[in-house]
């Protein structure tokens, strides 16, 4: 299965949608294969040897009416059987089944990157990451929708359609996965300079193992381990703290991605570059040579400060 197939889905909403497609598709294929055969079998087997045009006696035959009834009835049939299938199918996956107790994200799209909370009653709970969603395997997740600039699409065609991201609203959709996973969405909505590298992945895993992650999520960053990795932290926050996030250090900025957990991620720049030492000293290095127009600057650090802002991030796990 390629990355980004909507031919299969994983889950109860994906499933109807899934069947739908492919039954869509084979009426498709199947009315253009019979029209073509049709229209060769009218041309091959009532062509003439060549004449010239006074040499053609004029003669009447059948109207043909009954094959225009028949196309036309035969028609009208699969359109109806298309319609209410599709009715039926978006009735089914409009919002998760009763009593599901889903869990709910809030997500915001903006150039170019996907913001993730994770909403809980108690505010202690509330997680914020980015452009990683792990969601537990066999719950239905609300996924709640919100546009921070232009309008962005939000499509995981593999658990859920696309659903429009609109500044000053609010869409919801929603999603499941039954099997454990890598699954990888992006967003469908031209939004600029960078659309093409504004990936997202929903990485759906156990309950258990979901739980887990949580908790760990919740946690703040670890307090640095040395007077060195005390210093590399000092220059992050100089540097890096007013639009970035660590939680337990003073890095408070809420413009760029949280990274309190930096390194149990993949991917960096949503899906651009892999998460590896080399590729974050070069993102840090020159984001706009990575991912030209990104809002992230040059910071034009030292080579000192590179290693230092490099070596902090790398204890963010």
């Amino acid at each position: 299965m390629t990355p980004l197939s909507y031919l299969s889905g994983f889950g109860i909403k994906a499933y109807p949608v899934t069947a739908l497609t492919w039954g869509l598709l084979i009426i498709s294929v199947s009315v253009v294969v019979i029209v073509t055969t049709l229209v060769l079998w009218g041309v091959l087997a009532r062509r003439q040897p060549e004449q010239s045009i006074g040499d053609v006696a004029v003669e009447r035959r059948g109207t043909g009416l009954g094959w225009l009834g028949l196309g036309v009835g035969i028609s009208a049939v699969l359109l109806l059987i298309s319609v209410v299938w599709t009715m039926a199918v978006l009735a089914k996956v409009s919002a998760p089944p009763p009593g599901s107790n889903p869990l709910t994200i809030e997500v915001t799209g903006q150039q170019w990157w996907w913001k993730a909370r994770y909403l809980n009653a108690d505010p202690s709970k509330v997680l914020t990451t980015a452009d990683e969603f792990h969601i537990p395997v066999g719950r239905p997740v609300r996924v709640k929708l919100i546009g921070a600039d232009v309008i962005h699409s939000f499509w995981v065609p593999a658990l859920t359609g696309k659903t429009e991201t609109i500044p000053g609203q609010t869409n919801v959709t929603w999603l499941e996965a039954d099997k454990p996973g890598r699954y990888r969405g992006q967003c469908t909505e031209y939004c600029g300079q960078q659309h093409a590298h504004m990936a997202l992945f929903v990485i759906a895993e156990s309950p258990a193992a979901f739980d887990k992650w949580l908790q760990d999520q919740l946690k703040s960053a670890p307090a640095p381990a040395s007077p060195a990795l005390v210093q590399d932290q000092q220059v992050f926050v100089q540097h890096c703290g007013e639009c970035h996030t660590v939680r337990g250090s003073m890095a408070g900025g809420s413009v760029a991605p949280d990274l309190t957990h930096l390194m149990s991620r993949t991917t960096l720049a949503a899906g651009t570059l892999p998460n590896t030492p080399g590729a974050l000293a070069g993102w840090i290095a020159d984001p706009q040579g990575q991912k030209p127009g990104t809002k992230m600057p040059n910071l034009y650090l030292s080579g000192q400060e590179l290693t230092a802002v490099t070596t902090y991030l790398q204890t963010l796990k």
